[in-house]
This record gives structure tokens, sequence and C-alpha cells, in this order.
């Protein structure tokens, strides 16, 4: 991020009405305009973490991020320039259930179009520019998505730091506040699965997000770096378990063990490899990587990836 620029994230918010595609729109009570869901980032955020808290702060529905569907870029008229992220999110029939929103002072209302009355509504091009994005996924057959999220585990204490065994290396406390921090990051793309290396440095970096969530942690050593260096690892066996199941997960391995796993991914959703593949798997420690597949037709290859980096 830029220091003059002003980030912001937000989403195209969708839902299948009698088997009818909707968007949700907001009429912002200032502008007296038609717009997307989105807001500015706030200190210590990350942009997926900014959608997700917008879209609920504007709508009232809470969401779990999709495939990003592209960037805008404007200039305000202070002359800088803004840059909003945005991301596909399903609202499900429970969160619009539960949604609280009433009228107030920036949203007027909410509102549920179809895509082509939104063209015509928006109010902005570049509104309009992320909306053609996201029909574009729906004319390719790829409206709902889930996410297998590979993870390398936090910062641990150096081998020197540590005298026990290479299993028992625990987090460096850079490395505890990581974990922390990754907690809201990995939400936003609502993981409900969680499978970890037994090792202590993953364990502990997925620690927090599964008490957060509620969910345990799946040990295996099919993804452990032991594994690894014996030649004994199973990538395939894990991926092909979580691709079948249709769940979104995280799974949090080594740094020698993810560019297995995204192989593996691509392999059992009939995606081509490519260099890719080596940029979404050289992650640097508490780095991770979303990999969208189809929910409907996994093994028409991966959707879009999207690697973010560690809060510092």
């Amino acid at each position: 991020m830029t220091d003059t620029a002003i980030y912001a994230a937000g989403g195209v918010i969708w839902r299948l009405v009698d088997g009818k595609l909707k968007i949700l729109v907001i009429h912002r009570t200032a502008y007296v305009d038609i717009t997307l869901p989105k807001g500015k980032v706030d200190p210590g955020e990350t942009l997926a973490e900014t959608a997700v808290r917008e879209i609920y702060e504007e709508t009232g529905i809470r969401v779990s991020l999709g495939v990003n569907v592209g960037v805008s870029r404007y200039r305000m008229p202070n002359k800088r320039e803004k840059i909003v992220h945005y991301w596909a999110a399903e609202a499900t029939d429970a969160a619009i259930r539960a949604s609280a929103f009433v009228p107030n002072k920036e949203v007027a209302a909410i509102e549920w179009m179809g895509i082509k009355k939104a063209r015509k509504h928006l109010s902005y091009p570049v509104d309009v520019e992320i909306l053609e994005n996201f029909a574009k996924l729906v004319d390719d057959g790829v409206l709902r998505t889930f996410p297998i999220i590979a993870l390398r585990h936090a910062k641990a204490l150096s081998r020197e730091e540590w005298k026990g065994t290479e299993t028992a290396r625990p987090l460096s406390p850079r490395g505890k506040r990581e974990a922390e921090a990754l907690v809201g990051q990995l939400r936003a793309f609502g993981p409900v699965q969680i499978i970890s290396s037994p090792a202590a440095r993953c364990v502990k970096t997925v620690t927090p997000l599964s008490k957060t969530i509620g969910r345990r942690i799946e040990l295996t050593d099919l993804v452990s770096q032991e594994a690894w260096e014996e030649g004994k690892s199973d990538e395939r066996t894990i991926v092909g378990r979580l691709v079948r199941g249709r769940r979104a997960a995280v799974v949090c391995s080594h740094g020698p063990v993810l560019p297995g796993i995204l192989t593996e991914i691509a392999l059992a959703t009939g995606t081509l490899r490519g260099s890719y593949l080596g940029s979404a798997s050289s992650l640097e420690t508490s780095a991770f990587s979303v990999v969208h597949l189809s929910a409907t037709n996994p093994g028409s290859g991966i959707v879009a990836i999207e690697t973010h980096e560690p809060k510092r």
C-alpha cells in the first residue's frame, strides 16, 4: 500500500431468489447515489477483513468472501487516489434473516436487483466494471465457490534458540502475535475445517482460529515436514478429501510441503500447472494462499488464487 492512496474494500453480494440471481446495492444517504457496499480500511486491518466488516456495517449481513472480482481506482475530489478491492460473497438465508439493518445516516436503503437492473442503476462506471467482472464468473458457471487455504505456520523460535525436538519447537513471541492476527484474516473466508501438521509451530498457529470458530484441529503427519524429509508425505490424500468435501478449509503446513499441496490441488481439479503455483506456495511465515474452487464442479479447475501476506 502507498502512503498517499486511500484503500477500501467491499463486495458484490449475491443470493438466489426462486432460482434468479440478485445483487445487493445500497442507497447512500448523504450522496443520494446507488453503489456497491464498501468502506475504508481501518488501522491494523487487511483488505479482506475490511470487506467483511464494511459489508456487515452497511447491510447488516455477515458474509464469507468468495472470489476476488477486481479493483477499482479513481480520483477523489481532493485529488487523492482511492483503490477499492472487491470480492464476491453469497448472502445466505440465515445471514439475511439475522440482519438487523435499519436506514441510517450513511445508508438510506438496501435493495436486491438483477444484474441487468443493477447495470442501469449503479451510479458509477467503476462499480459497473466490478459488476461485469462478477457477471463473467456467472456466465462461466462459477457462482458458488469454496476455498482451500494453504497456510505456512507463524514464526517459530530458531533452531539455535530451541534445545528440544524439532516437532516441539514452539512459536516465537512474534509468531504468537502473528497467530492471533491470522484469526480475522482467515475468518474472512469462512473456514469450517482446520487441518494441521502435528508440529507445535503449526498447531499453535491455528489454535486461536480453532478457538474462535469452535472447530477442532485435525492433525495429520501427511503434511508434516518430518514426513516430507523422509519422502513419506502424502499431500494428495489430504487434498483429494478436501476437494471432495467441498467445504472451506485451512491447511497449516511447512515451507517445503506447500508446493506439493498446491500442485495436488491443480492435479485434483484438472488445472494446468504453471509458475503461478510456485508463487502461491512460496510463502513467508504466517502468509497464506486462498485457492477458490467451484462448489458445483471442482473438476473444472482452479477459479482463482489470491495470496495474503502476514500482518506486521
